[in-house]
C-alpha cells in the first residue's frame, strides 16, 4: 500500500496497479457539508491534473483533480445517495474512484503523510 497526497488535498492509496482516490479530511472540513458528488464514468481515461469529479457543499463547488494518470475502473456510487460520507469518512468510505494506473511512477512526486501534515499546518 502506498498512501500519498497532493497540494490540492486529494489522497491516493495505491495497491498494486490500482489506486483509490478521494479528498482529505482537511479538504472535507474546508468544504463544509457535502450535498452532491459528481463522479467520472467507469472506463474514462484521465491524465494527472485532469478534473475528474465535482464536490458541491453548502459553502462551494470544487473540482477533484486526478493526482495520477489511469483509467477509471470503479466509482463509489454510494456517494450519489449519501454524499455526506465524504464528510463522515473522507479518507475511507468517502472515496471517489479507483484508477488502474498507467504511470505508477507519478506516485513518487506526491507527498507522504508527514509532508502533507506539515503542508496543511503551514496553511
Amino acid at each position: 500500500m502506498v498512501l500519498r497526497y497532493t497540494k490540492d488535498h486529494e489522497w491516493v492509496n495505491a495497491e498494486g496497479d490500482v489506486a483509490t482516490i478521494g479528498i482529505t479530511a482537511y479538504a472535507a472540513d474546508q468544504l463544509g457539508d457535502v450535498v452532491y458528488v459528481e463522479l467520472p464514468e467507469v472506463g474514462q481515461k484521465v491524465a494527472k491534473g485532469d478534473a475528474t469529479a465535482t464536490v458541491e457543499s453548502v459553502k462551494a463547488a470544487s473540482d477533484v483533480y486526478a493526482p495520477v494518470s489511469g483509467e477509471v475502473v470503479e466509482v463509489n456510487s454510494e456517494l450519489g445517495d449519501t454524499p455526506q460520507r465524504v464528510n463522515e469518512a473522507p479518507e475511507s468510505a468517502g472515496w471517489f474512484m479507483k484508477l488502474r494506473l498507467s504511470k505508477p511512477a507519478e506516485l513518487d512526486a506526491l507527498m507522504d503523510d508527514e509532508t502533507y501534515r506539515d503542508f496543511t499546518d503551514s496553511l
